[in-house]
């Protein structure tokens, strides 16, 4: 059965279902005061889910989820994204 709900998924959004546990992984051990890590987020979020960032959009995505700490809220920076 999960692994039905796992093909539906990876087909709606085009996203294994391996680089979704990885990027939970990566967000759920990441140290948010951290620059580089943060930003590594950004970049692998803008990845999966097939947007473009300009380099100003990415340092102000930096910028909130460092001031933000650890309340980092992955629909906010796919949301940001838009």
């Amino acid at each position: 059965m999960h692994r039905s709900l796992f093909n539906s998924i990876e087909q709606k959004t085009g996203v294994s279902m391996d680089e979704i546990f990885a990027l939970a992984n990566a967000i759920q051990h990441a140290d948010f005061t951290s620059e580089k890590q943060v930003r590594k987020i950004v970049r692998r979020v803008a990845k999966i889910s097939n947007r473009t960032i300009t380099q100003e959009l990415e340092d102000k995505l930096v910028q909130s989820i460092i001031q933000d700490g650890a309340s980092l809220d992955f629909d906010k920076i796919t949301k940001m994204m838009k």
